[in-house]
């Protein structure tokens, strides 16, 4: 199972435009907030009831007006507002930078799961692969609803509308594993869609891409090529797309290279012979309200699409 969400630790420069602007405004914040504790102390201190001005004594003279302090406590916080407004522009302008080219990645949204399509033809679901230190810009996309694309250790926020794309520039500075969510309420399994991003060097990411780009195996035993068949005639093939049987099918993620990836149902279980077996008797025991309905599969069948999808590598 993906576990939450990491704490503050950028790991982009986005990430870091951002991070740098939370220090900021929490120095801001801090220093008002010690000027105003400050000036209530003293004044708790300096004009407390005493001496003369002890209850029942007559009230302390009132003045009304003072020119070069109402000043000070204007212009004080315009400048303040001013600054935090300087600073918030310098951040936008350095995590959310224009699109000036072609997307390196397009993203798109579903209920409840994650599409990533790459130039070169790759198609994968959830688990999204980067060269690290490259700069990248991502296409932001949704088949549905309006979801929201949130790594935070790689940059901000940002919405994926239904027919309006928006651009994310990514960089993760070093190789490693990113979590990820969507950050906009998109319907009941909204929590299990996850996103893991994994930033490795040039030479690894290469690879990768080239066993993506590898048409599925056939299968290589008995059971599996059982498997292969079910999969065409229990109509799996009208939603998931497997290379040489349904590539025009998205409305769930591409199987191809299931047994590669480390989750299942965008986060809800991890990838192995055992969940892979009970998901596939009883999807919605594991992501009620899913898409993927309950086929109604024999122990016989299921073991059979198992055995097929452990061979997609």
């Amino acid at each position: 199972m993906v576990p939450g969400l990491p704490p503050l630790s950028p790991h982009s420069p986005e990430a870091h435009a951002i991070f740098g602007l939370w220090n900021e405004t929490l120095g801001v914040c801090a220093v008002i907030f010690a000027l105003v504790v400050g000036l209530v102390a003293y004044c708790v201190v300096r004009f407390r009831a005493r001496g003369p001005h002890a209850p029942g004594s007559p009230e302390p003279p009132q003045i009304h007006g003072h020119k070069r302090l109402e000043i000070a406590w204007t212009a004080a916080p315009f400048v303040v507002v001013m600054v935090l407004f300087e600073l918030t522009a310098r951040t936008m302008g350095a995590s959310d930078p224009p699109p000036m080219r072609e997307p390196d990645l397009v993203v798109t949204g579903h209920q409840w799961w994650w599409e990533a399509r790459y130039p070169s033809g790759v198609v994968t679901a959830n688990e999204i692969h980067v060269p690290a230190g490259k700069d990248l810009l991502v296409r932001i996309e949704s088949a549905d609803v309006i979801h929201d694309f949130w790594v935070p250790e790689l940059g901000r926020k940002i919405d994926a509308t239904p027919g309006h794309p928006t651009f994310l520039t990514v960089q993760a500075d070093a190789p490693g594993t990113y979590l990820g969510t969507c950050a906009e309420y998109c319907g009941v399994q909204h929590a299990w869609m996850r996103i893991v991003v994994v930033a490795e060097e040039q030479a690894a990411f290469d690879a990768w891409q080239r066993k993506q780009l590898e048409p599925a195996p056939p299968p290589a035993s008995r059971e599996a090529a059982r498997g292969a068949v079910l999969f065409r005639d229990r109509t799996c093939v009208k939603c998931h797309a497997i290379t040489g049987l349904g590539e025009g099918a998205r409305a769930a993620p591409d199987l191809t290279h299931l047994a590669s990836r480390a989750t299942l149902g965008a986060g809800v279980l991890g990838n192995t012979k055992d969940t892979l077996t009970g998901w596939l008797k009883d999807p919605q025991l594991y992501k009620p309200g899913s898409h993927m309905p309950s086929l109604r599969l024999t122990d016989d069948e299921t073991q059979a699409l198992v055995a097929y999808f452990e061979e997609l590598r």
